[in-house]
């Protein structure tokens, strides 16, 4: 009983402060960017991976088997992968603006596991016997963490497209002469370094910009492109597993069941993606398309084929299954 309570109050407690680390990243985003909110998005999204993995570890204990058996398992699952990876590349790159992709993304994900779902998936059930398998723990894992590093690629493949459509800004090039000693430019006439002083100034300015803008776009697309890759194995160990206990469960490898299908189409977009990434003359632009377009893909793949309750693969996804 009192895990059951503790299980419950740390659910909440992690969305509550998936809410908070939302508002803190945006809002240091949109209206004051200040070292103290770095430091306390950060830390609160350590205080969240950390109450996620309690939460996992008690729900675990509690239902001797590993927490990946329904929908509402499955989504705290997928908001702790988010996390885990925002967890780890903010502390690679150092970069402070990642909460903004993240944080929302993982609050999503818990928050319709916690408030969207019925109360009966709360519930402890023992699996069902299609889901007694050794394979469950290996083939479940590595397929939600993989959706959860290629939501988060095909996010940030999303934002550098925002970002690249803007208006894009283009100037002639300031003439000067440079002194190759000093470097610094040195203007034939001082008469006219007055006069355009205030031109050339707000050229600065507008390099700057645009010179910024190609380094976020830049930066975007090569974390993008980490992520997906990480990912990418993940999903391919996940569904070359799913096979073998497929074999195993059902006599046959592949059944062209909705899931399955869907796991093939979603590893063909990444695996279209990475094969573009590989060609010199294909813009980086049409890639992150491709990128882009996966974020659907796996959304398809990971719920909307199992709340439509068809196929193999909907036990423990729906209410009324047993």
């Amino acid at each position: 009983m009192t895990f059951t309570i503790l299980e419950q109050l740390l659910a909440h407690i992690s969305f509550s402060f998936l809410c908070l680390a939302t508002l803190i990243y945006w809002g240091k985003f949109i209206y004051v960017n200040d070292e103290r909110l770095d430091i306390a998005g950060k830390t609160i999204m350590i205080i969240i991976f950390l109450c996620m993995t309690i939460f996992l570890l008690i729900r675990w204990i509690l239902l001797k088997h590993f927490p990946l058996s329904n929908l509402y398992e499955s989504s705290p699952f997928l908001a702790w992968g988010l996390t885990l990876i925002h967890s780890i590349l903010e502390s690679k790159t150092k970069n402070n603006w990642l909460g903004i992709i993240t944080a929302p993304s993982a609050m999503l994900a818990h928050g319709f596991a916690t408030l969207g779902l019925p109360k009966e998936m709360h519930q402890l059930f023992p699996l069902v016997p299609a889901l007694q398998s050794h394979w469950l723990m290996m083939h479940v894992t590595t397929m939600i963490l993989s959706y959860s590093a290629l939501l988060c690629g095909s996010l940030l493949a999303i934002v550098s497209l925002i970002v690249a459509s803007t208006k894009q800004k283009n100037f002639s090039p300031v003439k000067y002469n440079t002194n190759l000693v000093f470097n610094f430019p040195m203007y034939k006439d001082c008469e006219e370094m007055v006069d355009n002083k205030i031109y050339y100034e707000s050229r600065k300015t507008l390099y700057f910009i645009n010179f910024r803008k190609w380094q976020v776009i830049h930066e975007l697309d090569n974390h993008s492109y980490r992520i997906i890759s990480f990912g990418f194995p993940l999903l391919t160990i996940g569904i070359l597993s799913g096979a073998v206990w497929a074999n195993e469960a059902w006599g046959s490898y592949w059944n062209w069941d909705p899931k399955e299908t869907w796991a093939l189409i979603t590893w063909l977009i990444f695996a279209t993606y990475l094969h573009t990434r590989m060609i010199k003359n294909w813009g980086t632009k049409r890639s992150t398309l491709i990128a882009s377009s996966g974020f659907s893909i796996i959304w398809i793949c990971y719920l909307g084929v199992n709340l439509l309750g068809k196929g193999l693969h909907s036990y423990g996804w729906l209410p009324h299954n047993p």
